[in-house]
């Protein structure tokens, strides 16, 4: 396969997969980081340097901070432990299709809801009432702030993705020969 249209391909791949970060669940990091490691060995390795050892970087901190917001979220609305649990519990639901078991985008809608379920869950079953608020009130609270966490933590991780695949393209561009 000539070098040029590999390169095209990948970089396409690579912009499914920046859009795929923006899609919980979807695999954006693993697309942009194979298609990265297709480009070095077919190319031997030529223009791999600091850079493209940046890319890896960013992609790996990217899927730590989509994590991180998602924890910051539900502890900055006020979710305790179990409320935490609960979204865990229901994000690997929503991931089995479970939450909820419609016909038409079963996981894909499971995981955007599936933690806000659980979450809420897990606060109203082992929560009390705190500072004159309802259990079911501190329920919604909480789960309210882990989908804030998970979107923003979603925009950071997309953010990444495309300044990932921004700068492969800076970097490898005098490689490949134009049209």
């Amino acid at each position: 396969m000539d070098l040029q249209i590999l390169y095209w391909i990948l970089v396409a791949i690579m912009f499914v997969g920046a859009i795929g970060e923006l899609i919980p669940g979807m695999p954006g990091a693993a697309l942009i980081l194979g298609s990265i490691c297709i480009w070095a060995i077919a190319t031997k390795f030529a223009g791999i340097g600091w850079p493209i050892f940046a890319v890896f970087f960013i992609l790996i901190l990217s899927s730590a901070i989509e994590f991180l917001a998602t924890y910051w979220g539900a502890k900055k609305f006020g979710a305790s432990r179990w409320g935490q649990i609960g979204a865990v519990v229901g994000l690997i639901l929503g991931v089995l299709g479970l939450l909820p078991a419609l016909p038409f985008g079963g996981p894909v809608i499971g995981i955007l809801i599936g933690p806000f379920i659980g979450a809420f869950v897990g606060e109203w079953l082992f929560r009390r009432k705190q500072d004159g608020e309802s259990r079911l009130k501190v329920a919604f609270k909480a789960s309210l702030g882990t989908v804030m966490g998970s979107v923003i933590g979603n925009l950071i991780d997309g953010s990444l993705a495309i300044v990932a695949v921004i700068i492969f393209v800076a970097t490898t561009w005098d490689l490949v020969p134009l049209l």
